[in-house]
């Protein structure tokens, strides 16, 4: 998938990715290669940008975890922002998508 695509939309992938509950960084990149049939499969300097900014932006919410025999993951988990951005950015999605469809789609007659 070219990169120029992924512009503007990775902020409402990885938000996406982690509507199911919290998740690690690495968690998050494999739910996002898994659930769009490996058309992305991302960098992790992709993605722990993107975690941070979102944070930053008081979308998602993080905390240091230790799981028993496990090493130390930070888990990031959407806050009640960050379900309403995704929300919103899937109405705006519907709403470019469909209009991206009306015009690349075919049967659109343009004039010569």
């Amino acid at each position: 998938m070219e990169a120029e695509m992924l512009k503007g939309h990775l902020d409402a992938i990885v938000l996406a990715a982690l509507e199911a509950g919290p998740a690690h960084g690495y968690a998050i990149i494999e739910a996002i290669k898994r659930n769009s049939t490996n058309t992305f499969d991302l960098a992790e300097g992709t993605v722990y940008p993107a975690l941070h900014r979102l944070e930053a932006a008081g979308l998602l919410s993080s905390a240091w975890m230790t799981p028993p025999g496990g090493r130390r993951r930070r888990l990031y988990s959407l806050t009640k922002a960050g379900s309403t951005a995704l929300s919103d950015r899937r109405k705006a999605w519907g709403r470019f998508s469909q209009a991206v469809d009306a015009l690349l789609g075919g049967g659109h007659a343009w004039p010569a």
